[in-house]
């Protein structure tokens, strides 16, 4: 497994951390591996974009045109 180490963290960061790490019941490194990897799990937008770019097409039948001219139609 790597190492990882942040340098130059602000006091008032280091501090909110700690306490949260505390709160939650771990170490510092502990709740800080567990913050980084929630993160590395998210895609970003680039790639949420990507996924979607690459999904096949899904023919529904009918429009949003469609469905919205037939609500229309249907309230009057």
């Amino acid at each position: 497994m790597a190492t990882l180490q942040i340098r130059e963290v602000p006091p008032d960061v280091h501090h909110t951390l700690k306490e949260r790490a505390a709160v939650s019941g771990r170490s510092l490194s502990e709740y800080l591996l567990d913050l980084l990897a929630r993160e590395a799990r998210q895609p970003t937008i680039d790639e949420f974009f990507e996924r979607v770019r690459l999904r096949e097409s899904v023919d529904l039948g009918v429009t949003g045109v469609d469905t919205l001219r037939a609500e229309r139609d249907s309230a009057r």
